[in-house]
C-alpha cells in the first residue's frame, strides 16, 4: 500500500543434489508505465549457500523514505534480482517484478436511495497514508459535467478525515461521481463511484 515499508522475499531453491554457491544482486527502481527507470532506490548484493536439495528466503524491506519522494502518479517499482551460480559457466537467473502500489485513500458512502430532483448529501472521506505531515490538500469532485475544487487542512501522519458534499440530481439512471485527491507531497489519488438516481 502506497505510504507503507514494503516488504519482499526472494525464494531460492537448489533442485540438484549437489551443493551451489550462488550471488544475487538486488536492485529496485521507481518506474513510469511504460516501464522507463526514474531512479534507483535499492542496490544490494548478497552470497548464499544453498545445500542439495535445499531451499532459502532471502527478504528485502524498501522503506517508504527511500521511495516516497522518487515515485511518479503511476506509483509503479520495478524490482530486479540477477542470481548468478558460482564455478557454473555463467549460469544466471533474472527474476524481476514490478510492484503497483495500491491507493486506500477515497471512501464515498452514497446513501441507500438518491431520487431525481432531491438533495443528497454524499460522504467522502480521504486520508494522509504517509509517516509525515502533508498540506496544501485539494479534492477536485467531478459530477454532471461539473467540476468543483475544494480547498482543505493539512493532514497529521496517517490522518483520515471526511467532507459532506450535496447536490441535486437531474435526471433519472446512473450518474458517475469522481474525486481527485491531491496535496504536496502526492498528486491524483482518485476514487469514483455510479450513483443510481431513481425516477421522482
Amino acid at each position: 500500500v502506497f505510504g507503507k515499508d514494503i516488504n519482499l522475499v526472494l525464494v531460492l531453491n537448489n533442485l540438484s543434489s549437489d551443493r551451489k554457491s550462488i550471488r544475487v544482486d538486488m536492485s529496485a527502481s521507481t518506474i513510469l508505465y511504460t516501464r522507463r527507470a526514474v531512479a534507483e532506490i535499492l542496490k544490494a548484493a548478497t552470497a548464499v549457500e544453498l545445500g542439495p536439495k535445499q531451499g532459502k528466503h532471502i527478504r528485502v524491506k524498501i522503506p517508504y523514505t527511500h521511495y516516497g519522494k522518487y515515485l511518479t502518479t503511476d506509483k509503479r517499482i520495478q524490482v530486479t534480482a540477477l542470481c548468478e551460480v558460482l564455478r557454473s559457466q555463467g549460469l544466471k537467473l533474472l527474476v524481476e517484478k514490478t510492484i503497483i502500489l495500491e491507493d486506500t485513500n477515497i471512501i464515498i458512502k452514497v446513501p441507500r436511495r438518491v431520487v431525481v430532483n432531491r438533495a443528497v448529501s454524499l460522504e467522502i472521506s480521504y486520508a494522509n497514508p504517509l509517516p509525515e505531515p502533508v498540506s496544501r490538500c485539494v479534492l477536485l469532485v467531478t459530477l454532471m459535467n461539473q467540476q468543483v475544487k475544494i480547498n482543505l487542512a493539512r493532514l497529521a501522519p496517517r490522518e483520515r478525515s471526511k467532507i459532506y458534499f450535496e447536490f441535486t440530481p437531474r435526471r433519472a439512471g446512473p450518474l458517475q461521481l469522481q474525486v481527485d485527491f491531491s496535496c504536496d507531497k502526492f498528486s491524483h489519488v482518485k476514487g469514483f463511484v455510479t450513483i443510481a438516481v431513481a425516477p421522482a
